[in-house]
């Protein structure tokens, strides 16, 4: 059987993304799970990757331990130890490697393994499908939008913002956000690996917009390459 190697920046497993994935893949595919952070505790996170406070010069990103806690990283500090199980896993014999994040790496590479970054890929599949239609994009943290123009403009995209967190929204909040958009935008991206389908269909349902869960639209064109 061939495997999907599914690295998230946070712990694996991902049982809160890992059967959407699953069920997309099918049966052909095994799903295989890491994460930078296994083998560390979540005080080790906090207090080796966290942003430095009074500074806005990281690049923060967010992900989840094993247990459900969400944790803040500053991407600088987190970058190799993505990089090491990246190498790991060449030497496994992996050869597709699937990056569970949406944040945007410019160091991250493979010897030889197809290696999927979402950050390359969604922005321009996202610009290929809905033209000059206006997106909305959704985001764990406020913290985080001044971030993204980058990815998103560089395609010819220029979204409306906004943020709820995967890991600690709550089903009120994601109708809030939702209604944010619905006389605003087009369509919405849900731009976090850690969104799952109930949230998707709660700001669907109160926008009244088609709404892209960013980890099943990975999934989908993982399954065309392995």
């Amino acid at each position: 059987m061939k495997k999907v190697y599914m690295l998230t920046i946070g712990q694996s497993p991902r049982s809160d993304v890992a059967p959407l994935v699953e069920k997309i893949l099918g049966t052909e595919l095994e799903l295989v799970q890491a994460g930078a952070l296994d083998d560390l505790t979540y005080e080790e996170v906090k207090k080796q990757l966290a942003p430095t406070e009074g500074t806005d010069s990281e690049y923060i990103l967010v992900s989840r331990m094993r247990d459900g806690r969400a944790v803040k990283m500053d991407r600088s500090k987190l970058e190799p130890l993505i990089q090491r199980k990246i190498d790991l896993a060449e030497e496994a014999g992996y050869s597709l490697i699937w990056l569970l994040c949406t944040g945007e790496f410019a160091n991250l590479k493979t010897k030889k393994s197809i290696f999927l970054e979402p950050d390359k890929i969604i922005p321009t599949v996202v610009k290929t499908i809905i033209g000059d239609k206006k997106l909305g994009v959704v985001v764990p943290l406020a913290e985080q939008v001044k971030e993204m123009n980058g990815k998103f403009n560089k395609v010819g995209l220029t979204p409306m913002y906004t943020d709820v967190s995967p890991y600690t929204g709550t089903k009120e909040q994601f109708l809030e956000v939702g209604k944010k958009l619905s006389d605003k935008v087009d369509y919405i991206l849900m731009d976090c690996m850690g969104y799952n389908e109930e949230w998707k269909n709660l700001v669907e349902e109160s926008s009244g917009k088609p709404t892209i869960l960013s980890n099943a639209l990975m999934a989908k064109l993982t399954s065309e390459f392995a």
